[in-house]
């Protein structure tokens, strides 16, 4: 009976953690996705909505 109750104690803890790793990850989405609409709003309102910003940063038309 005292493995059991060490088994379900050790899985409850790594329970605990991958629940507290998921609620890290949304909240990260949810912050990047806000940043990239603000960034798209700038864009836009400063009239740059014709340029695609590449990964190495160079602009192109």
């Amino acid at each position: 009976m005292n493995n059991l109750i060490l088994f379900f104690n050790s899985f409850l803890s790594y329970l605990l953690l991958f629940v507290f790793i998921v609620v890290l990850v949304i909240i990260a989405c949810v912050i990047g996705a806000k940043w990239r609409m603000s960034k798209d709003k700038k864009l836009a309102a400063a009239g740059g909505e014709n340029t695609v910003q590449s990964v190495s940063g160079d602009e192109k038309v």
